[in-house]
C-alpha cells in the first residue's frame, strides 16, 4: 500500500509545480502587479468545488471575495492566515522543484497540506489591492478581529469550532538579491507553517488556512533569475535588457508608493465629514513583569477594505471626539482608543485654535489618559501633523497623573495627521506641522557659525594689537643704544 501511494504522491505534486509553472508562463507578461492565493482546509473536509480562474485571467477584491465567501459558508469558520510580506508565483517555480529536483523543494509541509486537502484552490494572480484587503474581507464574513499569533502563542490558545477565529501569522520575506538568503526565509516559513498546522491537528479544531502575501515579490525573483541561477531563461532578458529592467525598477517603485498610501478615518455627522485621521503607524505597548509588549493598531484601522468601529464618536462646533473601538489587544477584549478635541478663539492671537485635549485608552472598565493640549495644537482652520507622537521619546503626550494608568502604557503614532473642526470634503486641509522653526540642525548650524565668527573676531583683534618697530638698525651707522631707562 505505502508503495503503491508514493508514486501516487509524486505525481501529484509534479502535477501542482508543472500547474504552476505553466501559469508562470503564461503570466509571465503582467505577472508583476499580483500575487498569488493558496487556499485549503483541514483532512477530512470538504468543500464545494469551486471552478478555478482561467490561464491569464486576474481575480480581482470582487472575485476574490466570493472565493471566500463560499468556502466560508460552508467549511471551517477557524481560519488561519499565512500573510507574507512579499510572494509571486516564481517563488513555487524557483524554490518548489518544479523542474525535477524536488528534493531541494523549500515546500515541503505546504505541499503535504494541499495533498491532504479533499478540495484546495490555487489562484496564482490574484491582484495585490485584492491580497491587501483579504484581512477586512475576512473580518467581515467571520464578524470577528483578527489576532496576530506566532506559533508559541496559538499552543497556549484554546478553540472552538462552534466560535469563529481569524488568526493571522505574518509571515517575512528576502527583499535582496541574495537567491540562498530568499530561499533560506521561504524554507523558514514553511517550517512555520508546519508547526502551526501541527498545533491545529492536535487541538482537533477544524480549520481553513490561506496562504498569500501582501506585495509581488517579482523584482527580487528576476534580479535573482538574471544572476545566473535557475532551470531556465531569465524573464528580464526575455522581456529586453538594460532598458526594460528600468522601467521594471520603476514600475515596482511606484507600486511600493501606491501600497503605502491608504485613505484616512474618516467620521461623519448627519453625511458630512467632521473629523479625520491618518497616521504611518499606530501602536500600544504595556508594562507586564519588566517588558513591553507592543501591539499594532494600524492593520485594523487603516488599508483597504479595513473598515474601523467609531461607535461612541461625535463632533459639533466647539468638541470632536474620534473613538477606535478594538477587540482583543493586548490581552482585553474590549479596547478603545479616544482623542478628545476641542477649539476655542484666544484674544491674543486674535484667532481660533484647536487642541488634542486627551489621547484615552480604555480597556475592560479602566481608563488611561495622556494630557496632548500643551503640544498638539494648530489653527481651527488646519488640520495637524507630526512625525512622531509618542508619551515616551521627545514625548508630546503627558500622563495626567503620576498615579494614572497611562504610566504603565506607551503609545506611538508614526507620521500622524488629524483634523476635527472645518473638514471640506473627505480630505485634509492645509496642515499646520510640529516640527518648530530652530530645529536641533538648524541650532548646531548657528552654534558652530557663531564659533567660528568668535574665532576669527579674536584673531583680527590680535593682529590689530601688533605694533610695528619705530626705530630700526642701520648697518652702516652706529649701532642704536637703548638705555635701560626707557
Amino acid at each position: 500500500m505505502a508503495s503503491a501511494q508514493t508514486p501516487l504522491l509524486s505525481r501529484i505534486s509534479a502535477a501542482w509545480a508543472v500547474f504552476l509553472g505553466l501559469l508562470n508562463i503564461l503570466n509571465a507578461g503582467f505577472c508583476d502587479e499580483q500575487v498569488p492565493l493558496l487556499l485549503w482546509t483541514s483532512e477530512g473536509i470538504s468543500l464545494p468545488s469551486q471552478s478555478p480562474p482561467t490561464a491569464g485571467h486576474i481575480v480581482g477584491q470582487q472575485q476574490l471575495a466570493s472565493y471566500l465567501e463560499k468556502a466560508l459558508n460552508v467549511g471551517p469558520r477557524n481560519v488561519v492566515l499565512f500573510l507574507q510580506d512579499k510572494m509571486s508565483i516564481e517563488d513555487f517555480t524557483m524554490y518548489g522543484g518544479a523542474f525535477g529536483n524536488k528534493q531541494d523543494s523549500v515546500f515541503p509541509n505546504l505541499e503535504g497540506a494541499l495533498m491532504s486537502s479533499s478540495s484546495p484552490l490555487v489562484l496564482p494572480a490574484v491582484s495585490w489591492p485584492a491580497s491587501n484587503a483579504v484581512i477586512g474581507q475576512l473580518q467581515d464574513q467571520l464578524e470577528t478581529s483578527p489576532l496576530y499569533m506566532d506559533p508559541e502563542t496559538l499552543s497556549q490558545l484554546r478553540l472552538n469550532a462552534s466560535s469563529p477565529a481569524l488568526l493571522v501569522f505574518r509571515l517575512p520575506y528576502g527583499i535582496g538579491a541574495d537567491l540562498m538568503s530568499a530561499k533560506e526565509i521561504l524554507s523558514g516559513n514553511d517550517e512555520v507553517i508546519g508547526q502551526v498546522l501541527s498545533i491545529m491537528k492536535t487541538q482537533s479544531v477544524p480549520y481553513t488556512a490561506i496562504y498569500t502575501a501582501l506585495r509581488p515579490s517579482r523584482e527580487a525573483a528576476s534580479l535573482s533569475m538574471e544572476a545566473g541561477v535557475g532551470g531556465g531563461r531569465s524573464l528580464l532578458q526575455a522581456r529586453g535588457g538594460y532598458r526594460e529592467r528600468e522601467r521594471e525598477r520603476e514600475r515596482q517603485r511606484r507600486i511600493k508608493e501606491r501600497a503605502d498610501i491608504y485613505a484616512p478615518v474618516e467620521f461623519k455627522e448627519r453625511e458630512d465629514t467632521c473629523i479625520l485621521l491618518w497616521a504611518k503607524g499606530l501602536s500600544v505597548s504595556i508594562l507586564r513583569s519588566g517588558r513591553w509588549e507592543e501591539h499594532d493598531l494600524t492593520p485594523s484601522t487603516f488599508g483597504e477594505g479595513v473598515s474601523p468601529k467609531l461607535h461612541g464618536s461625535n463632533c459639533d462646533k466647539t468638541k470632536a471626539k474620534l473613538v477606535l473601538n478594538y477587540e482583543n489587544v493586548l490581552g482585553h477584549r474590549s479596547f478603545k482608543l479616544i482623542f478628545a478635541m476641542s477649539q476655542r478663539h484666544y484674544k491674543v492671537s486674535a484667532r481660533r485654535w484647536f487642541t488634542l485635549d486627551a489621547v484615552e485608552l480604555e480597556y475592560d472598565g479602566t481608563k488611561a489618559t495622556f494630557n496632548g493640549s500643551r503640544h498638539v495644537y494648530a489653527p481651527a482652520e488646519y488640520s495637524y501633523r507630526c512625525e512622531s507622537v509618542t508619551n515616551f521619546r521627545w514625548p508630546l503626550l503627558i500622563p495626567r497623573s503620576s498615579k494614572d494608568p497611562a504610566n504603565q502604557w506607551r503609545v506611538s503614532f508614526e507620521d500622524f495627521q488629524i483634523q476635527g473642526f472645518n473638514v471640506t470634503g473627505s480630505e485634509f486641509s492645509y496642515a499646520s506641522d510640529c516640527a518648530g522653526f530652530f530645529s536641533p540642525g538648524i541650532w548646531m548650524g548657528l552654534m558652530t557659525s557663531l564659533l567660528m565668527v568668535l574665532v576669527l573676531t579674536y584673531g583680527l583683534h590680535m593682529i590689530m594689537q601688533l605694533r610695528t618697530m619705530d626705530r630700526f638698525d642701520d648697518p652702516k651707522g652706529p649701532a642704536i643704544s637703548v638705555p635701560q631707562t626707557e
